[in-house]
């Protein structure tokens, strides 16, 4: 039962990696030090997506400035 409610969990993290990319040219919103944070955090699956092909950004290109890079920053270390 353990073993089951791990898995489960693994898979929905890596859901929500997968479908939480950076938006490219989608969106008016601006983002700021959390969405930086969670953007930097999933940067090494956005980097495996570019490498496959996919058509998903790095980083917002709305953003605050230097919060969202200050966060971008934190979420990758």
């Amino acid at each position: 039962m353990k073993t089951k409610s791990i898995l489960f969990g693994l898979l929905l993290l890596v859901l929500f990696f997968v479908t939480s990319c950076a938006p490219v040219g989608m969106t008016s919103e601006v983002y700021g030090f959390l969405y930086g944070i969670v953007h930097g955090f999933i940067s090494p699956f956005t980097l495996i997506a570019k490498l496959l092909g996919a058509h998903v950004g790095v980083y917002a290109e709305h953003n605050v400035g230097t919060l969202y890079w200050v966060g971008f920053i934190l979420g990758v270390v």
